[in-house]
């Protein structure tokens, strides 16, 4: 134990929080880590070389991911400067094979050494159909297109994402989350969105029938406030997934970049979570739209983790990143994106909840600003560094050193 982090301590226990069972708590969290940021959302099926769907990402830095030991390989890296222990989320068109299946035929053995990898690393995976970046998505409709072949090969896509979901699940004995987005809407204004919705319920439908164990696998929906070539309509809205999710008892996924602008996510999360059992999040940071900047410790994630914390809400969310920024080192966008969102957590686990609960029960509002204020000058930093240092992992100029190190060594990559 540090003398700095004794000294916080005992500066937080005069406001009467616990550091030890925050850094207990914190402990216990896992996030999803995405894949899709070390290698530009590009894949390794040979399908396209290109996202699509609306997702681009932007910047040529050297040393992408290649292959996916390359990918795996940074993966490696990036986890060991991470406090805790974490998970992967993986999306379908990351397969490790040599044959060449289409989405409908993809089965679990090609995703096999992903988790033979996950066993040897200890850490859990998730994994996503891939609805984008393929012919049969062109028109950027896919589950709810009108020819009803397009949906079935979707809908054969989605239903083996879940078998292997499943197998996944079963083999690392945690439950992965499969989480079901779409890119389907239009450019200019429709004249028939009930159609397109009514397809999307059915497909979808179609799609979950199957039952799995719980204890294996959790169905996830996704929405979208629009993309490129869906300007004017998304099938999938907010409003469509929250009402999907509670009819049918899958988690409702909330990505931070897929609002508009001006809405408060942390605000959506206690309003949701009366209705829907359990959440995913996809921590991002929006710039002017859905571009899925590495996350900041800013006003947004501190307000999300907040949330969080103060409405007991830890063990019903599945808290998952998505960004994806070429203009910097890949793996340093990991390390810093799911740090800052640790940082985030630990820091609404130092608040003095009850302290300020109390006082916005018996309305004094005042006590309850100054209280939220004071508390920003509390020694966060150094609770933070007590934690890296008991697992092992760098802080500060060692951080940076290695992040530097690590890059060098792959920039060379063509």
């Amino acid at each position: 134990m540090s003398a700095s982090y004794d000294t916080a301590r005992q500066m937080f226990a005069d406001w009467e929080v616990d550091t030890e069972a925050a850094l207990a708590a914190l402990a216990t969290i896992p996030i999803s880590v995405h894949c899709w940021q070390g290698d530009d959302v590009v894949g390794f099926e040979g399908q396209s070389g290109a996202s699509g769907g609306g997702i681009q990402a932007t910047g040529n830095h050297p040393g992408r991911a290649r292959n996916p030991g390359e990918l795996r390989a940074d993966l490696d890296f990036a986890f060991a400067q991470i406090p805790g222990r974490h998970r992967l989320n993986l999306h379908a068109f990351y397969m490790d094979t040599d044959e060449r299946p289409d989405r409908d035929a993809i089965e679990y053995r090609h995703f096999a050494p992903w988790v033979d990898w996950a066993k040897q690393a200890g850490i859990g995976l998730d994994f996503n159909p891939t609805f984008f970046a393929h012919p049969k998505a062109d028109d950027n409709l896919t589950l709810s297109h009108p020819d009803e072949g397009i949906r079935d090969f979707w809908i054969e896509h989605g239903k083996r994402t879940r078998e292997i979901a499943a197998r996944i699940g079963q083999e690392l004995g945690s439950p992965a989350v499969n989480n079901i987005w779409v890119p389907d809407g239009s450019k200019d204004v429709p004249v028939d969105r009930m159609a397109a919705r009514r397809r999307l319920e059915a497909s979808l439908d179609a799609m979950i029938a199957r039952k799995f164990d719980k204890a294996h696998m959790l169905d996830a929906v996704e929405s979208k406030l629009f993309g490129i070539g869906v300007e004017a309509m998304t099938v999938g809205s907010h409003e469509f997934y929250l009402g999907y999710a509670i009819r049918r008892g899958t988690l409702l996924c909330l990505d931070m970049g897929h609002f508009h602008p001006t809405e408060n996510i942390a605000d959506k999360l206690s309003s949701v979570a009366l209705s829907v059992g359990e959440l995913l999040l996809h921590v991002s940071r929006p710039v002017r739209w859905d571009s899925d900047h590495v996350i900041l410790l800013n006003d947004d994630i501190l307000q999300m983790a907040q949330e969080l914390v103060f409405a007991g809400l830890l063990d019903r969310t599945h808290i998952g990143l998505d960004f994806f920024d070429a203009t910097i080192s890949r793996t340093a966008a990991w390390v810093i994106g799911t740090r800052n969102m640790q940082k985030a957590l630990l820091r609404a686990l130092l608040l003095p909840q009850a302290a300020l609960k109390a006082a916005e029960e018996r309305l004094d509002f005042t006590s309850r600003l100054m209280l939220s204020e004071e508390a920003k000058d509390l020694p966060f930093g150094a609770v933070w560094a007590e934690f890296c240092a008991r697992a092992g992992v760098p802080t500060g100029q060692a951080l940076i050193a290695g992040l530097d190190a690590y890059q060098a060594s792959v920039a060379g990559r063509g």
